[in-house]
C-alpha cells in the first residue's frame, strides 16, 4: 500500500509539472486514484463509484471502543444538516443549511473561512424538505456548491471568495438546489429540485473554470407545441398523455449521481412526477419517462445512452434519486459490472451498468403497491387497488419511502450494502378538486379522511412500522442482518476496512457496528440526530471519523418525541479519533425542555375542523403531520404565537417571519382561514396541558 501511494503521489507531481497544475489542485488523476488515497475524501462518495467505503483499518472492531471526540464545531443554524464533507490537503470543506460553505482545519476544527450566499429567507417556501445542502465538489483550486435559490458558485479553496456564480434555474419558477455537484473532467454537473412545486426537471454541466453552460439534459418532455429538444424527448413524450407540461412534469435530479471512468458513463437518479397523482398529471396513461428512472449519459455531451425505470406511471412520490453505487460482483459465476440502488419504492435493484439490463431485484422492506418484479425485465407487477383511482388506498411504503436520501454504503470486504431503511405507510386519495397552487405543494392528493380500500389497509397494516439499518447481500438479494430502531429516521452509512459500519440514529447517537454481524460496538451521544453521510480520513498516522449533526427535512411522525428536544440548539460537525478527549457542552435541561404557552386566555373562534384541513394541506409538510414536529422546525403546539390572534395572522398571512423562512400565505388564505388554523392548533395544544408534556 505504501509503495502504491508513493507511486500515485509521484505520478500526480509529474503531471503537475507537465501541465502547470499545482500539486494541491484536484484534477482527474487525483480523483481517479482516490481509492488508493486514504488521507483524503475528494468527492461526494469518496470515489466516483460512490461506494462510501474506505480501506482505512486503524480503527477496527477490536479498538473502536477507544474512539473519543477529537473536536467539534457548532454551526449558526438549527435547520437540517445533510452534507458529506470533503477532506483535501488537511482541510475539511462542508456546507450547512441555507447553502453556507465552510473550511476548517481537519486536525483541530479551527475555522479558515466561511461563505454565506445570502439566500433569501422566503425561498424556504420552495424547499420541499427543508433548506438543506448536501455538500461541495472540488476541482483545481476551487470548491463548488449549489444554492437553494438555484445558483452554482465556484469558491477559491484557500480564501472562500467567489470566483464565479451562475444561475442554473429560472428564478421565476420554484426550483431549488439541495444536492452536491459532481465534477468530471472539468465539467461541474448539477441538478435541481422542486417537483412538488410544478417544475420540469433537468441536469446541466458547466465549465469549472468559467461557469459557462456546456450541456443540459431534460428528464421529462416539455410542451409539444414548442417542439422537443431532441429525439430522446420526442420518444419520451409518447409515454405521456394529457396536458402534463402545464404542471411541469417533475423528474428533478435532486441528489444521486455516479460515474464509471472506464465506460465513461454518468448515471443520474430521476425523481417523482409533478403532481404525484398519475391520473391528474398524465390522464392516468403512459409510463411517463424518465420519471423514477436511472439514466446513463455521456458526461462530455449529456447524450442519452440508456435508462431503467423503477416505477412506471409513478403515483406515490417514489423517486429514484436515492444513492447509486457501482461495483464489480460475481453473479452466477460471471463477473458483472453492476449498478445498485434501493429507491423509495422498496425494491433493491442490480443492473448491468454498461447496458442498463436488469439483473435482479427484490423488496428490501415490505411493500403492497406491487406484488413483485418481472424476473426478465424488472418491471413491477402492480396492485391496481393501490393506485387510488376510484377510492382511497393505504400504500406501503409512504412518500417517505423505504429508503430516502440518506446515503448507503458498500463494503468489498463483506460484499454487503448497508441501507438505512424505514417501513412506513400512508393513505392516498385523488384530489377531485385539484387546482394548481403557487404557494404550496401540488401533489394531486386529497386528505378528506375517507376510508381506504380494506384490502390495501390489511396488506399495509400487516407490517410493523419503524426504521432499521440493513446489511443487504446484493448477489443473493436478501437481508443478512438488521439493527432495528423504534422510531423513524436513521442516518447515512460509511463502511471501512476495519470491518465497521458507522451510522447515526434518531436517538441522537453516532454508532459503529460490526460490518459482518451488526453488533453495536461503540456509540456516542452527539446531542442531535446525525443524518448525513459520515466520512473517514487519515492525518499524521491517525484515522479520523467525521459527520454532520442536525435533523431536518419533512417532519415525520414518531421521531425523538418526549417533552424535551434532547438535542443541541444548533447543528454541528463532530470528529472522532482513538483517544480523543474533547467533550460536548452539557445540555441544560431547563433550556431543552419545551414549555406549553399560557392558553388561559387563548380564545380561538375559528372552525378547528376546517383549520385542520388547511394545516394538512399547507403546514404539515414542514411542521409535521398531526402537529407533531420531530425536526428543528417548530412544533406549533408550543408556539407562543398561537395565543395572540393578531400575531398569528401577521405570521401566517403577512409573512412577519419571512426572513427566517416562514413566508406569508395571504395570497392563498383569508383572515378567517388563519383563525381556523389557529383554532385547530390551540385545540391540540390544550390536549397536552393536563399532563404538561406531549
Amino acid at each position: 500500500m505504501k509503495m502504491r501511494a508513493a507511486t500515485w503521489v509521484s505520478g500526480v507531481l509529474t503531471l503537475a509539472v507537465a501541465t502547470g497544475v499545482s500539486a494541491g489542485a484536484v484534477d482527474a488523476p487525483r480523483i481517479l486514484n482516490a481509492a488508493a488515497n486514504n488521507s483524503e475524501w475528494l468527492t461526494h462518495g469518496r470515489t466516483y463509484d460512490e461506494q462510501r467505503y474506505s480501506p482505512l483499518a486503524k480503527i477496527d472492531q477490536g479498538n473502536v471502543k477507544n474512539l473519543g471526540l477529537a473536536w467539534y464545531v457548532d454551526l449558526d443554524t438549527s435547520r437540517g444538516q445533510e452534507a458529506t464533507p470533503l477532506l483535501i490537503d488537511g482541510t475539511l470543506y462542508f456546507t450547512s443549511a441555507w447553502s453556507k460553505a465552510f473550511a476548517v482545519d481537519a486536525r483541530s476544527g479551527k475555522e479558515k473561512w466561511r461563505f454565506d450566499p445570502q439566500v433569501a429567507g422566503d425561498k424556504a417556501i420552495d424547499a420541499c424538505c427543508d433548506v438543506v445542502n448536501r455538500g461541495v465538489a472540488a476541482w483545481g483550486n476551487n470548491v463548488y456548491l449549489g444554492t437553494l435559490d438555484g445558483r452554482l458558485i465556484a469558491l477559491d479553496r484557500d480564501s472562500g471568495k467567489p470566483v464565479w456564480s451562475v444561475q442554473t434555474t429560472d428564478p421565476t419558477k420554484r426550483y431549488t438546489i439541495t444536492g452536491a455537484p459532481r465534477i468530471i473532467r472539468g465539467k461541474v454537473i448539477i441538478g435541481n429540485g422542486g417537483a412538488e412545486m410544478g417544475v420540469r426537471g433537468y441536469v446541466s454541466a458547466y465549465d469549472a473554470a468559467t461557469g459557462r453552460q456546456l450541456w443540459r439534459f431534460y428528464t421529462v418532455p416539455g410542451n409539444p407545441a414548442e417542439g422537443f429538444e431532441n429525439d430522446v424527448m420526442k420518444k419520451a413524450a409518447a409515454t405521456w398523455n394529457g396536458d402534463w407540461w402545464k404542471y411541469g412534469g417533475g423528474g428533478t435530479v435532486w441528489d444521486s449521481m455516479a460515474y464509471d471512468e472506464q465506460l465513461d458513463l454518468l448515471y443520474i437518479g430521476v425523481g417523482n412526477g409533478s403532481p404525484w397523482n398519475h391520473q391528474i398529471r398524465s390522464a392516468g396513461k403512459g409510463d411517463n419517462l424518465f420519471l423514477s428512472s436511472i439514466v446513463a449519459l455521456k458526461p462530455d455531451t449529456g447524450e442519452y445512452v440508456w435508462h431503467f425505470q423503477t416505477t412506471p406511471a409513478e403515483s406515490w412520490d417514489y423517486t429514484a434519486t436515492q444513492h447509486i453505487i457501482l461495483a464489480d460482483l460475481t453473479i452466477q459465476g460471471k463477473a458483472r459490472k453492476v449498478l445498485m440502488q434501493a429507491p423509495k419504492n422498496g425494491f433493491f435493484y442490480v443492473l448491468d451498468r454498461q447496458t442498463g439490463e436488469f439483473i435482479s431485484g427484490n423488496n428490501y422492506i415490505p411493500v403492497n403497491w406491487a406484488s413483485g418484479l418481472d424476473p426478465l425485465t424488472g418491471r413491477p407487477v402492480p396492485v391496481e387497488a393501490t393506485r387510488y383511482e376510484r377510492e382511497p388506498a393505504m400504500v406501503m411504503p409512504s412518500a417517505i419511502g423505504g429508503h430516502n436520501w440518506f446515503p448507503m454504503s458498500f463494503s468489498p470486504v463483506t460484499g454487503y450494502v448497508y441501507i438505512p431503511t424505514q417501513v412506513t405507510r400512508s393513505v392516498y386519495e385523488t384530489d377531485r378538486k385539484f387546482e394548481f397552487r403557487t404557494r404550496t405543494w401540488n401533489t394531486g392528493i386529497s386528505r378528506s379522511g375517507a376510508p381506504a380500500n380494506p384490502d390495501t389497509v390489511k396488506a399495509a397494516e400487516a407490517a410493523e412500522q419503524g426504521a432499521a439499518l440493513l446489511a443487504w447481500d446484493p448477489v443473493a438479494q436478501r437481508e443478512v442482518w438488521r439493527v432495528s430502531y423504534p422510531r423513524f429516521g436513521n442516518g447515512g452509512t460509511l463502511s471501512t476496512g476495519g470491518k465497521l459500519v458507522f451510522q447515526g440514529s434518531v436517538d441522537g447517537h453516532f454508532n459503529a457496528y460490526a460490518a459482518d454481524t451488526g453488533a453495536r460496538l461503540w456509540s456516542y451521544d452527539v446531542q442531535n440526530v446525525p443524518m448525513a453521510g459520515p466520512i473517514t480520513y487519515e492525518l499524521d498516522g491517525e484515522q479520523y471519523v467525521a459527520t454532520m449533526v442536525g435533523i431536518g427535512g419533512v417532519a415525520m411522525s414518531g421521531g425523538m418525541g418526549g417533552g424535551k428536544t434532547a438535542r443541541s440548539k444548533f447543528g454541528r460537525v463532530v470528529v472522532f479519533k482513538s483517544g480523543g478527549s474533547a467533550s460536548l457542552p452539557s445540555l441544560d435541561e431547563a433550556t431543552t425542555a419545551r414549555a406549553l404557552p399560557d392558553l388561559a386566555n387563548a380564545k380561538a373562534d375559528g372552525d378547528a375542523a376546517r383549520g385542520k384541513q388547511h394545516y394538512d394541506t399547507v403546514c404539515a409538510a414542514c411542521h409535521g403531520a398531526g402537529l407533531v414536529s420531530t425536526t428543528n422546525v417548530p412544533d406549533l403546539r408550543y408556539s407562543k404565537a398561537i395565543v395572540d390572534a393578531t400575531a398569528f395572522k401577521a405570521i401566517v398571512l403577512d409573512g412577519a417571519l419571512a426572513a427566517k423562512g416562514m413566508v406569508g400565505f395571504g395570497a392563498m388564505y383569508k383572515p378567517e382561514d388563519a383563525e381556523a388554523i389557529r383554532a385547530y392548533i390551540v385545540s391540540q395544544s390544550k390536549l397536552l396541558a393536563p399532563a404538561g408534556k406531549p
